[in-house]
């Protein structure tokens, strides 16, 4: 019986769905609605490892900027694990980010593999969920982002990240089901988030605010529009005890955590006013 023959190539539009669907089966709980949103970042950034054609194996290795890239979706089928297919697609994603400083959020068993490879921990982030519902806050300056400008968005945005996005967050604050809100004080954009429609019930992120008092505001108002029977994820950094102190607050329970990363210096980002994380996927 001949070897079987294992190659590397970009996703298709359908392989990216597929892979959605592969992270969905890890547990992940990827957005309904993510890959439009993901694909326009870097069609070249999503690579699948085909055996005999078949996909097994996926990461993608999203370019921003110029010197800036994020990991995610690294997966391998579980039948195919441990015979050093996920090595090799591994291998060709960190290939195409050469140079650049490349972050990930990786679960925390594979810490050990990932400083292998020259990955150093700079903070975790805890997955928490709640239940949905409740009473949106009767507060002055909460808008609907639509309602606003987008450059306004993305320049209060840019601060958070290290690298440009506005493509991407073009797409990600207009998902199909979402709902995205900002708050404003004194004619400034103060804070905003997005909640969106997950394989289980409901993700809030990016949850960006100027101080708590606003982040918590954002939160109730996104979160009631999510049913009392529905649950509401929150990817909060754990360095941000605040963000931390308003997810126990509104009884919500720790799922799992990860461990973001970087292989190069870490990013100055003011995670004192993030309050959730926009994607464990794109960052």
């Amino acid at each position: 019986m001949a070897d079987k023959q294992y190659c590397i190539q970009v996703m298709t539009p359908e392989q990216l769905d597929l892979a959605i669907d592969w992270a969905a089966q890890e547990g992940w709980n990827p957005g309904l609605y993510d890959a439009n949103s993901f694909r326009c970042v870097d069609p070249n950034g999503f690579l699948v490892g085909l055996l005999d054609g078949e996909p097994i194996a996926s990461i993608s290795v999203v370019k921003y900027g110029d010197s800036f890239g994020f990991l995610g979706f690294y997966i391998v089928k579980p039948e195919y694990r441990g015979q050093g297919y996920g090595l090799q697609i591994w291998k060709a994603g960190l290939e195409y980010l050469a140079g650049r400083n490349i972050g990930l959020d990786g679960v925390e068993a594979q810490q050990v593999n990932y400083k292998k490879s020259g990955f150093k921990l700079a903070y975790g982030n805890i997955r928490y969920e709640g239940q949905g519902g409740g009473n949106a806050p009767a507060v002055e300056g909460l808008v609907d982002l639509s309602d606003l400008p987008f450059e306004r968005i993305d320049a209060y945005d840019q601060s958070f990240f290290p690298a440009e996005r506005t493509e991407f967050l073009k797409r990600w604050i207009k998902q199909e089901g979402s709902y995205a809100i900002g708050i404003e004080r004194d004619g400034q954009l103060a804070g905003y988030g997005v909640i969106r429609p997950c394989r289980s019930g409901y993700k809030v992120g990016p949850l960006l605010a100027e101080n708590a008092e606003l982040a918590e505001e954002l939160f109730l108002a996104l979160k009631a529009k999510a049913k009392s029977s529905d649950l509401v994820y929150l990817d909060v950094p754990e360095v941000n005890k605040n963000a931390v102190a308003i997810a126990e607050k509104y009884t919500m329970t720790p799922v799992f955590k990860t461990a973001r990363m970087y292989t190069k210096s870490f990013p100055d980002l003011p995670l004192d006013r993030t309050f959730g994380v926009t994607t464990f996927e794109l960052g």
